[in-house]
């Protein structure tokens, strides 16, 4: 029954499972592990920090360094490509030619050409072992590991944890923030890949992955909704994507690429140890509140007691229902802000992140997909994935820059590996899925490949590292996914004296690699 009076607008239409559900869910972030972290350990002494968060750009696939920061245009015409280049606001830097709005803004960034993969070749050019790599910031798989094994779950892994949870661990949000400590967007329900786990911290050092994109129903999907593709598209443009019964697939679900609110009743990205573990958490606060004989520490263990529970109301109302502030709902922006974004699905990312960020959250990863071009490399990087790219990380940057939020956000952004110097057909002579002949491309190579970092207080406007020639290999000092995990670390101001303990209490250091010097020095 309905309260005589009330007026149901008022109120959020959230039914009850939902709201026991996310009421779980939103313990996962800082406020309650932090009060676990201090019972444990005191604080080590860090650097001042530099930045207050940071926004991790992941180009799933592996962006070829030549088609965008490290072209090499004096190469034969096997290894140079098809573009040419564009020069940028640096003397005698150049980037892609289809990069003209980054070009002209490269005094605001810097470029790191020389990331690399140290571990075997076996496990440097395949995808799962490399989204492991990268996102844990190591330079090996666990002991046990495979590339055939990496992907699922396996006992007795010794996994390291993942950037995003150590962030979530060490350094985490203020307890008013009211949302999990690192959050990864636009489509959560394909963000199972290796290395972006908590491993060894445990399951409370999660991250929340957030479906906010509209469905995408292109085959191998790339790209940015309305500007999306398959890999496998037909070059016969009777066949082009559609609604009609010719073509190759129905594009009708993603031309309106306008995100919706989190799901967060029905989401099924939160595991059942995350929620269980809060509610003993829960328990055991209770147990403090009740057990304590003086009033004046009942008192103030009720307070806090009161506010992680309202911290969970807050998630509840500020993330699935519309208003000023929830930073998913994208209405509350100008029509200007977002068509400087732009008007699609890594644009409205962007800007879902710089939302997240302004609400006190540490961490935000936007994961854009489409970069392993084997096949059709030219034709979908110039008209799909470049322009994209360059018109919305560019929106994103004057945007954070004109609300002073870039020396104070770190935003860094790469693949998990890069392509091969050389372009080929994958397979001579073969077909792909539309029964077309493969056309060339560039296939995975974890020797080099190319690291975008801005703001956050480290040193813009500088290319750092030289790769050979060809661009196959570093020709200079290079760095490992470990030194770019160490440079965000020391950014946050996470000390390298700052360790850890796995549930069987052994102490761990979270610093495993050193801060990239041109960067922070």
């Amino acid at each position: 029954m309905h309260r005589a009076g009330c007026c149901r607008s008022e109120h959020p239409q959230i039914g009850r499972r939902d709201l026991l559900h996310v009421g779980g869910l939103s313990l996962l972030g800082t406020g309650l592990s932090h009060l676990l972290r201090l019972e444990r350990q005191a604080i080590a002494a860090a650097a001042a920090p530099q930045a207050k968060s940071v926004v991790f750009i992941f180009q799933s696939g592996g962006p070829s360094q030549h088609e965008t920061f490290d072209p090499k245009p004096a190469a034969p015409d096997a290894v140079r490509g098809e573009y040419g280049v564009t020069q940028t606001r640096l003397s005698g830097v150049h980037f892609c030619e289809h990069l003209p709005k980054l070009a002209a803004r490269a005094d605001r960034f810097s470029i790191v050409r020389t990331l690399h993969h140290v571990a075997g070749r076996e496990f440097r050019n395949e995808h799962s072992s490399c989204h492991y790599l990268l996102h844990a910031g190591a330079t090996a798989l666990p002991v046990g590991d495979t590339n055939a094994t990496i992907s699922a779950p396996r006992a007795g892994r010794m996994a390291w944890p993942s950037i995003g949870s150590m962030v979530a661990y060490a350094a985490p949000a203020t307890n008013g923030t009211g949302l999990p400590a690192v959050v990864e967007l636009p489509r959560g329900k394909l963000m199972n890949y290796p290395g972006r786990d908590p491993g060894l911290l445990g399951p409370k050092y999660a991250r929340w992955g957030v479906d906010l994109a509209a469905e995408c129903k292109a085959p191998d999907a790339a790209g940015s909704c309305p500007n999306c593709f398959s890999h496998d598209d037909p070059n016969d443009l009777s066949r082009a994507a559609g609604p009609g019964p010719n073509a190759w697939w129905d594009n009708s679900s993603c031309r309106n690429p306008e995100f919706h609110l989190p799901n967060l009743g029905m989401s099924d990205v939160i595991s059942l140890p995350q929620i269980g573990h809060r509610t003993e958490l829960l328990g055991r606060l209770e147990q403090l509140r009740v057990g304590l004989d003086a009033p004046e520490h009942r008192a103030a263990i009720g307070i806090a007691y009161d506010a992680h529970r309202e911290q969970a109301l807050r998630l509840v109302l500020n993330a699935a229902q519309r208003g000023a502030r929830n930073p998913f709902d994208l209405s509350q922006e100008a029509d200007s802000i977002r068509d400087q974004y732009g008007r699609e699905e890594w644009g409205q990312g962007f800007l879902v992140a710089r939302r997240l960020v302004e609400a006190g959250v540490r961490m935000v990863q936007v994961n854009l997909r489409g970069w392993d071009t084997h096949q059709n490399a030219f034709r979908d990087l110039k008209g799909k994935l470049l322009p994209s790219i360059d018109h919305c990380l560019s929106g994103f940057l004057d945007d954070l820059e004109q609300r002073g939020l870039l020396s104070e956000t770190l935003v860094v952004m790469c693949g998990e590996m890069g392509r091969t110097p050389r372009v080929s057909p994958i397979s001579a002579g073969g077909k792909n899925a539309s029964g077309e002949i493969f056309t060339a491309g560039r296939h995975h190579w974890g020797d080099v490949f190319p690291c975008f970092v801005a703001g956050g207080g480290t040193n813009s406007g500088q290319v750092i590292g030289r790769s050979d020639r060809e661009g196959g290999v570093p020709d200079s000092e290079a760095w490992t996914p470990e030194d770019l995990a160490a440079t965000i670390f020391h950014q946050l101001g996470i000390g390298p004296d700052r360790e850890f303990q796995d549930a069987a209490g052994r102490p761990y250091r979270v610093y495993r690699g050193s801060p990239i010097a041109p960067l922070v020095g």
